[in-house]
């Protein structure tokens, strides 16, 4: 039996941990669903195996996670911007345009 390198079994390691969802977690919200999405279609799809299937799963969970807390991030952020000095909450105006575009 052929041993192989130390520099080898590093590698191995260093690629795996570069698979984790943690290390694959797109840089934004549009990312995160375009990823989740192509997921969704390789599972939906049937093609894969057991282990890939699984995998695509654990991967699918993290992006979830990831797009639900960007999501509300997001939220907190719309809700400062709207909040006055003393603390109520103003609702923004109906655009316009949208109106003018429905007659």
């Amino acid at each position: 039996m052929t041993q192989r390198p130390e520099s080898a079994h590093l590698n191995d390691q260093a690629a795996a941990a570069s698979s984790t969802p943690a290390a694959q977690t797109p840089s934004d919200f549009a990312g995160t669903l375009a990823a989740l999405e192509g997921l969704v279609r390789r599972l939906e799809s049937g093609d894969s195996g057991l282990e890939a299937s699984l995998e695509d799963f654990e991967r699918g969970i993290a992006l979830v996670r990831d797009a639900r807390a960007r999501l509300e991030q997001a939220e907190l952020r719309v809700q400062q911007l709207l909040e006055q000095d003393d603390g109520a909450l103003v609702s923004p105006p109906l655009n316009e345009q949208s109106h003018d575009n429905d007659a």
